[in-house]
């Protein structure tokens, strides 16, 4: 039986990869802070799959909860980095500590943790890698924007270091998705049209599709496609104050 860690994985996205991939027939490691959470998540994927299913509670913003992951993921066969956070607030609004720990969790923890999953994966011919960023990453948005658009690089770069042994890696750009994200950082979204909102279920099957094709980086969504593709035809400093002031509202 394959198996996947995911990071982030009791709530939004990871917890739409984790139920996509017990489908597949994967079993499972759960990482996230939540102990209980991560235990609840756990047995009702046991329950409803069939599948085997380990927690591995672990906050990625500290070194014990970083070498705690990098012990286990090395023989995995897929990896999802997916954990993440937004801060409340716009820069010099937003305490450097706050900063500080967004980066590990979005830059430092995703080249950790890939770094400690290629060898086996290079070993053994098969594996991959997703690391979630954002459409935000191709637009100039403060602290979040530029560790997304971090993520993306630093994917098509090792990408292309390992062509040829076997395992991709990809970077996976969602927009707006219906999760607990937005809530958590304290954003007001009432804002954001209809059509701008995407199913986790859905992006999670577009990435594993994208991820099959050898796609670098997958944005999931034709209306967001399209945004992505205009955005390389607006002015830079344009489609910069634009994009701040998109659902950055806070409560």
């Amino acid at each position: 039986m394959p198996t996947a860690l995911i990071t982030g994985a009791t709530a939004g996205i990871g917890a739409a990869f984790a139920r996509r991939l017990a489908t597949d027939g994967f079993g499972l490691v759960l990482v996230a802070r939540d102990e209980a959470r991560l235990t609840e998540s756990a047995a009702q994927l046991r329950e409803k799959y069939r599948v085997e299913v380990e927690v591995l509670p672990a906050d990625l913003a500290t070194d014990e909860g970083l070498a705690a992951v990098e012990n286990r993921v090395g023989t995995v066969d897929l990896l999802v980095n997916n954990a993440g956070f937004g801060n409340l607030g716009t820069f010099l609004d937003v305490p450097i500590e706050d900063e500080l720990r967004m980066l590990r969790v979005h830059c430092e923890a995703v080249l950790r943790l890939t770094y400690a999953a290629l060898p086996g994966m290079i070993e053994r011919g098969r594996g991959g890698v997703v690391n979630v960023a954002s459409v935000a990453a191709f637009f100039s948005r403060g602290t979040y924007a530029a560790s997304k658009a971090w993520v993306v690089s630093f994917s098509q770069g090792v990408a292309q270091d390992l062509g040829g042994k076997g395992v991709r890696i990809m970077a996976l750009c969602p927009g707006f998705v219906h999760t607990e994200f937005h809530e958590r950082a304290g954003m007001d979204v009432t804002g954001i049209p209809d059509i701008l909102w995407l199913d986790a279920d859905r992006v999670v099957a577009d990435a594993i599709r994208d991820l099959r094709k050898g796609v670098l980086v997958s944005v999931p969504g034709p209306q967001y496609k399209a945004i992505v593709g205009l955005g390389k035809l607006v002015p830079r400093n344009l489609a910069g104050r634009l994009s701040s002031r998109t659902g950055r509202k806070y409560d």
